[in-house]
């Protein structure tokens, strides 16, 4: 399905685990430097400061170099623990890899939000950015804020109204 930043409430309450997504818009980047850091920012209403809103909005956890994109592990402590409060403040798509754990699926339910995976192949992933450029933090380097402008940007939902891939 195509679908395109930012992403609508009503979009997101139609997606399904398994349905695969190419998406095109802007899409934020960010690892276990930087989101704790948007998370303070999203909970003390100051996101304005930095000129980004992510209502709607999608997060990819990954950071950027010259040598591509590619997701990191979603459940590492600073990552996950940054799922919750970025779904309250408006992201709807999280993208990254690897299992997350109950209460994480529960916050994306509660906040009609949705994980979402990347096959880790970097050269495929990187072919659909268009534009990047830092929208925080630079201090960070790679792993600083991006955003990405993106056209098919592939993912598989792996999360949604409480149900996960990951369950057995």
């Amino acid at each position: 399905m195509q679908v395109s930043t930012p992403i609508s409430n009503a979009l997101l309450k139609e997606l399904k685990v398994y349905d695969t997504l190419e998406i095109t818009g802007v899409i934020y980047t960010g690892r276990d430097a930087v989101l704790p850091k948007i998370v303070k920012l999203a909970e003390n209403n100051r996101l304005n400061e930095i000129g980004i809103d992510l209502n709607g909005s999608a997060v990819f956890h990954t950071a950027v170099s010259v040598a591509g994109i590619g997701p990191t592990s979603s459940n590492k402590l600073e990552i996950e623990g940054s799922i919750p409060a970025l779904s309250k403040a408006g992201v709807k798509i999280h993208i990254g890899k690897g299992s997350l754990g109950k209460n994480t699926v529960e916050a994306l339910k509660e906040y009609n939000s949705v994980f979402a995976v990347t096959p880790p192949v970097t050269a495929l992933l990187t072919s659909t950015v268009v534009d990047k450029r830092i929208a925080a933090f630079p201090q960070e380097g790679m792993e600083a804020l991006h955003m990405l402008q993106v056209v098919k940007f592939p993912v598989i939902i792996a999360v949604a109204h409480g149900k996960s891939i990951f369950d057995k």
